[in-house]
């Protein structure tokens, strides 16, 4: 065999090892996925928080954090997990199911407690999620600049809704909504920036990566 064939058959063997070795090559990146729903569920919300929408119509964020905040990110988690992406599939599958305990505490658990005693049970759960997200943002280290953004935008939203919430100073949960509003558009940048770079084949968004 001439040194050209044998050039050949190792690069041959070379690419089945990678494909062997990587079988979810031909799946999409269900990151862009799971930071859109993640978005949207929390810009809507963030707004009732915030006080710039009128607090009758807040239900509406229950269908949004069934199946889009919970459902689609739950998903997109799994397939994080398939991909190999601990830190996506711990964070995707973590932040569906926040969505999903947040509905049903709404609609379930918030209407029995005692009265006066709601806002203190909504800010231990808001302190239980600031705590993983804040451990979750250390780790966001590693990653790129926009996911950096989401994760400390994040934390601050969940730390100013608990101290809200358990203190009772409704001023400092409505800076958390507004906090939340910024984290929301910049998990929106962060998907619309992988999304597009991924349809248009080159960076066409930064990132920063790290």
């Amino acid at each position: 065999m001439s040194t050209t064939s044998e050039s050949r058959a190792a690069a041959h063997a070379s690419t089945m090892d990678e494909h062997a070795a990587d079988p979810t090559r031909h799946f999409a990146d269900p990151g862009p996925l799971g930071l859109a729903a993640f978005a949207l569920t929390t810009f809507l919300l963030s707004l009732f928080n915030a006080g710039l929408a009128p607090e009758a119509l807040e239900s509406t964020v229950l269908p949004l954090a069934l199946f889009y905040g919970g459902l689609a990110q739950l998903i997109a988690g799994l397939f994080e997990f398939r991909k190999a992406n601990t830190f996506g599939a711990t964070a995707f599958v973590s932040y569906g199911s926040f969505w999903l305990a947040f509905a049903a505490f709404v609609k379930f658990v918030e209407p029995g407690l005692p009265s006066g005693q709601a806002t203190t049970a909504a800010g231990l759960f808001l302190l239980g999620w600031a705590i993983f997200t804040g451990y979750m943002m250390i780790a966001s280290l590693r990653t790129t600049g926009a996911l950096i953004a989401v994760f400390v935008l994040l934390f601050l939203t969940f730390l100013l809704l608990a101290i809200g919430d358990l203190t009772g100073t409704d001023g400092i949960a409505t800076i958390g909504g507004y906090v939340g509003i910024l984290t929301a558009l910049a998990a929106w940048y962060a998907s619309f920036a992988v999304v597009t770079n991924a349809t248009w084949g080159r960076q066409v968004l930064p990132t920063a990566p790290r």
